[in-house]
């Protein structure tokens, strides 16, 4: 046991390597993520930021800033609360990617590695469950993205306050609600339930902590 302060660390950058930062810039510019910066010092030193549409982390990366290879960064994961959507998005930009696919209960084979072994399955996850579908794509260089959808978080995965990155997530967390709460209402036999506000906001709560929900 440890009397050292708590301190929060909060994860804000990964480093990806390219060999053209100009081509990397074009590309990540075409993915719809915001420049917040474009520095460099003579011909000897570039670094490049991006951000993901609601994301509290972003990506650098330039000239001599890392001494790994370009395209060796593999396995970051984009996560999205409708991956058919996400998807979609990402094609109307322009992007090549491929097509969904969701895990299975074989992990190995033939396949490019994953979070779930060297086996993908085509299509989404049969039951939508979260965390099983995904869709990857990779930046000029080789560098390989994973698209993961994830609607509801396992048990301790978030602390008690509930937040949203963009208003497209919190639309969505409503619209699951929404469902749910129609259901609700059926079983408690059809009536208007003027607590409804209340029942949202137990539910989206508890979906977001990936505690039992209310039924």
């Amino acid at each position: 046991m440890t009397n050292a302060p708590h301190v929060d660390y909060k994860f804000e950058i990964a480093v990806i390597p390219v060999s053209d930062v100009d081509r990397a810039k074009a590309f990540y510019t075409k993915l719809g993520w915001r420049l917040d910066a474009d520095f460099a010092a003579g011909d000897d030193w570039r670094v490049i930021q991006f951000t993901p549409p609601g994301s509290n982390a972003s990506v650098i990366f330039g000239k001599n800033v890392t001494p790994a290879a370009p395209g060796s960064a593999q396995g970051l994961y984009l996560i999205v609360s409708d991956i058919a959507s996400a998807r979609a998005a990402l094609t109307a930009r322009g992007v090549e990617i491929g097509e969904i696919f969701h895990g299975g209960d074989v992990h190995s084979g033939t396949d490019t590695p994953y979070i779930s072994g060297r086996r993908r399955e085509k299509g989404p996850d049969p039951a939508r469950g979260s965390y099983r579908s995904f869709a990857s794509f990779s930046d000029p260089d080789g560098n390989g993205w994973l698209l993961q959808e994830i609607t509801t978080r396992l048990p301790g995965r978030v602390d008690g306050d509930t937040s949203f990155n963009s208003p497209r997530d919190l639309a969505a967390a409503l619209r699951r609600a929404a469902a749910a709460h129609g259901a609700h209402e059926k079983r408690t036999g059809g009536n208007h339930d003027d607590n409804w506000p209340d029942w949202y906001a137990d539910y989206i709560v508890k979906e977001q902590a990936g505690e039992a929900l209310p039924v």
